[in-house]
């Protein structure tokens, strides 16, 4: 029941339920999730040990990430993916790369939707990370990706961008495909690149606006 309140909680948080900034209240959640206040409680602390949630007075609210915390979370993920795409190039199975080649084709269809486009991305580097097999990595990337449910908005709203992340990953499962560790290293390097670059270009905005 603790581990469903912590999952239940941080499953909210990560599909944008609650916010940066938002307040949790722990009535309110166990109310929300149908479980006791105890286990919300557990579950609260140990998102506060992780840094998700912050102190404000008494109340509990989701962390945010400044320019720094992003600038930093940036550089760990792209080294992280690009070894989880060397080493799919590697590792992965024929049925593997498959079915990474039908999520690209399948987000297609996600276009125009930034939300829906966010998750399809979600799973689209999840499958990577598996196919890399190794479990340790594995751990540390959703690590690293859950930390990035921090933040406000997805690089994916960007006009355009939709579109050029979706033939970025047809490359990366290209390289994938041929056994090519360098080039899928390359290829997620850039691909990382391209959404810190959009989402620098995106923060410059908010801030003429």
């Amino acid at each position: 029941m603790k581990d469903d309140a912590y999952s239940l909680i941080l499953a909210a948080i990560e599909s944008g339920t609650y916010r940066p900034g938002d307040r949790l209240v722990e009535s309110e959640l166990a109310e929300r999730f149908g479980v006791s206040r105890t286990p919300v409680r557990e579950a609260l602390q140990r998102l506060e040990t992780q840094a998700m949630l912050v102190r404000d007075g008494r109340s509990l609210i989701v962390a945010s990430l400044d320019h720094n915390q992003l600038a930093e979370l940036y550089v760990v993920r792209a080294e992280l993916e690009a070894l989880a795409a060397r080493l799919a190039a590697r590792h992965a199975t024929p049925e593997e790369v498959r079915v990474l080649a039908q999520m690209v084709t399948e987000d297609q269809k996600a276009m125009g939707n930034p939300e829906a486009l966010a998750r399809a991305n979600k799973r689209f580097h999840h499958q990577i990370h598996l196919a890399s097999h190794n479990r340790y990595l594995v751990q540390q990337l959703d690590l690293v990706h859950r930390t990035m449910a921090l933040m406000a908005r997805t690089s994916l709203a960007a006009e355009g961008r939709g579109e050029t992340a979706l033939s970025e990953h047809k490359r990366i499962v290209d390289a994938i495909a041929a056994g090519d560790g360098k080039a899928a290293d390359l290829a997620l390097r850039q691909h990382i690149s391209m959404a810190w670059e959009t989402r620098l270009k995106l923060e410059a905005q908010a801030e003429r606006g």
